[in-house]
């Protein structure tokens, strides 16, 4: 029974470290008016971003949209940061779930240009 336990723990313990391991997290950084990551280039997984707030002076967001459909009805809404990043703060967006394609990046709270975040 005890060589069972030790066996089970062996595989939660295995399975939530692959898990962890899956998601991937992303910094960018927004300065007044822009990111200062200007193409993000990455492969299909699972992220989290990670948006800081150097000294734009107000709350910012985050979206990410696939290129081309950039209209609020097709922003990634995991993408969005969990709460107004303000200055001199990070926060992080939920996990997002990226395929093959291009999409843009940007803040209209900035307001910031779009970049280009492509997934291979």
């Amino acid at each position: 029974m005890r060589k069972l336990l030790v066996v089970i723990a062996f595989v939660f313990a295995f399975a939530s470290n692959v898990s962890a391991q899956e998601i991937k997290t992303v910094s960018l950084e927004q300065t007044k008016g822009e990111f200062t990551q200007k193409q993000i280039t990455l492969s299909e997984g699972t992220y989290v971003f990670e948006i800081s707030n150097t000294g734009v002076g107000h709350n910012v967001g985050f979206v990410l949209a696939p290129k081309g459909k950039t209209d609020q009805a097709n922003h990634i809404k995991n993408a969005y940061v969990t709460k107004p990043v303000a200055t001199g703060k990070t926060e992080s967006t939920k996990k997002v779930t990226l395929k093959k394609g291009e999409y843009v990046y940007f803040c209209p709270l900035n307001p910031t240009p779009q970049y280009t975040l492509i997934v291979k």
